[in-house]
């Protein structure tokens, strides 16, 4: 997957995917389609940088493929993959 700058204000990875680690704020994970408690009204991180970030935040990386053109196109790309890798 080719890499991309974030686009700034879009949060789509931060709501579509669960998150099974703990997270400040949200000490049993998050939901898939829960906004993350951490993100901010112009949906930014509000932790980033921080040391408690969970790691696979801080590891995934904006790409073509997963976040498209815009918001929506990301959130239906990740809700996709969400539902394709949920745990049966």
């Amino acid at each position: 997957m080719g890499g991309m700058t974030c686009r700034a204000g879009c949060g789509a990875c931060c709501i579509a995917p669960s998150l099974s680690s703990p997270i400040p704020g949200m000490p049993g994970g998050k939901p898939a389609g829960i906004r993350c408690v951490n993100l901010t009204a112009d949906n930014l991180c509000g932790i980033y940088g921080r040391v408690d970030r969970p790691a696979v935040c801080g590891a995934l990386k904006a790409s073509k493929e997963m976040c498209g053109d815009s918001f929506g196109e990301a959130y239906e790309r990740l809700a996709s993959l969400e539902l394709a890798t949920r745990p049966d």
